[in-house]
């Protein structure tokens, strides 16, 4: 019999993420995820934390959407948890302008796709009944494209990405919701990189039925914590008609472990299948902490800081083609492209967490996940600057930082 090989203690370095999202995780969070008592799933305040947080949740996502709670898991578990209710045969219409929208349709295909149909691909189904409309990376997903292709189909579902983290495009996500209104389809919006970062309220747009978050990104709270996601009652009359294949991300029974039975909430907490008593405490915080600064001024500061890491990067010669407010996704200056990857590489193995775009021809992606601050930017601006003249690049520093201090001191005089 061979000995158990032991491995050295993992230790894992503090890194600046500065990509597309994980952000780093707001310390007040961290010490409440680590303050937590040990406690079984059922104790008194790990329930009273479940239904405030169903509570906080309503008001941070602006609904009055009674099946509003949160998935355990990432944002993967949420969107699973949305498109649950999209059976066998039901006609769909899916918007993709990148990487993760493309991956959503996927789901959707599959999701759709007859037991012949996926017998036919069993990983990349082409159901029938499921229309992709591929829009180009870099482009966003407009009104116009979006009317054409739901007049045309007719389809129950309508799914669309509000903001696109694959290429950095915000999508048209009023113009989604009033054509899924018009021709009868219930919209499904993935907004993982949306929620916290834009000032919107999920009740202006009748047209969606159900939308999917994560926990990683504009919450700022930790991965492995929940996923929100939130049910309008058309959505569920439709699931309860239709049913669905699964029962971890059923939307109904996951609702029941937040107090919510039967379109009612339950004050006192229900019995739920073994909620972290630390994910609870660390997602009510991070809760707590974004209705403080309020949803209205994290957008503006989040368009703030975007405009001085955007005009610094042009000021080293990079073209920008994103127009988030939490990433910036660019273009090398002419005599380093077709090197992105190497700088990517590069900044990574430094603690430095940029990102590529997960397609071709690659870019760069600069994001500012709660780095919301004059020095957290000028970090990042100078890191990057850093690792292009290292690469043969011949960036200013002084000119660079000429450009941030003139955006923040002319943003603060005003």
């Amino acid at each position: 019999m061979t000995s158990a090989k032991i491995f050295p203690k993992l230790v894992i370095p503090d890194t600046l993420a500065a990509g597309p999202g994980p952000g780093n995780t707001d310390a007040r969070v961290l010490a409440a995820f680590a303050g937590a008592g040990v406690a079984d799933h059922m104790q008194a305040d790990v329930l009273r934390g479940m239904v405030e947080c169903k509570h906080m949740l309503r008001s941070f996502m602006g609904t009055a959407n009674i099946h509003t709670f949160a998935v355990a898991g990432t944002g993967w578990s949420g969107l699973d948890c949305m498109m649950s209710a999209v059976m066998p045969g039901d006609t769909v219409v899916a918007f993709v302008n990148g990487t993760f929208s493309g991956i959503d349709a996927l789901t959707l295909r599959m999701k759709a796709a007859t037991r012949e149909e996926l017998a036919q691909d069993a990983l990349d189904p082409k159901p029938a009944s499921v229309t992709v409309i591929e829009v180009a990376h870099g482009e966003s997903v407009t009104g116009d494209v979006i009317e054409a292709a739901l007049a045309k189909v007719k389809p129950k579902w309508a799914f669309m990405a509000h903001w696109e983290t694959g290429s950095g495009r915000i999508n048209d996500l009023k113009g989604f919701s009033e054509a899924c209104e018009r021709h009868g389809a219930m919209g499904l919006v993935d907004a993982v990189s949306s929620l916290g970062v834009a000032d919107f309220a999920l009740d202006d747009y009748p047209g969606v039925a159900g939308w999917a978050s994560c926990p990683q990104k504009g919450l700022l709270c930790l991965p492995l914590t929940y996923a929100p996601v939130s049910f309008t009652d058309s959505y569920i009359a439709a699931l309860k008609a239709s049913g669905c294949y699964t029962y971890a991300n059923h939307p109904i029974f996951e609702a029941r472990h937040w107090g919510i039975v039967d379109g009612r909430d339950v004050e006192k907490g229900t019995y739920h299948r073994t909620h972290s008593g630390y994910a609870v405490a660390a997602f009510h915080e991070a809760l707590r902490i974004n209705l403080s600064d309020s949803l209205a001024r994290r957008a503006r500061d989040y368009a703030y800081h975007e405009k001085a890491l955007r005009d610094a990067v042009v000021a080293m010669g990079c073209t920008v083609t994103s127009d988030m407010t939490s990433l910036v996704v660019l273009n090398l200056p002419a005599h380093l492209a077709g090197r992105e990857m190497e700088l990517v590489q590069n900044c990574r193995a430094r603690g430095f967490g940029i990102w590529p775009t997960l397609s071709s021809p690659v870019q760069i992606r600069i994001g500012i996940l709660n780095q919301l601050s004059r020095a957290s930017i000028t970090e990042i601006v100078t890191r990057f600057a850093k690792a292009i003249n290292d690469m043969g690049g011949e960036i200013d520093m002084g000119a660079v930082n000429a450009v941030l201090g003139a955006h923040y001191q002319k943003t603060l005089a005003a």
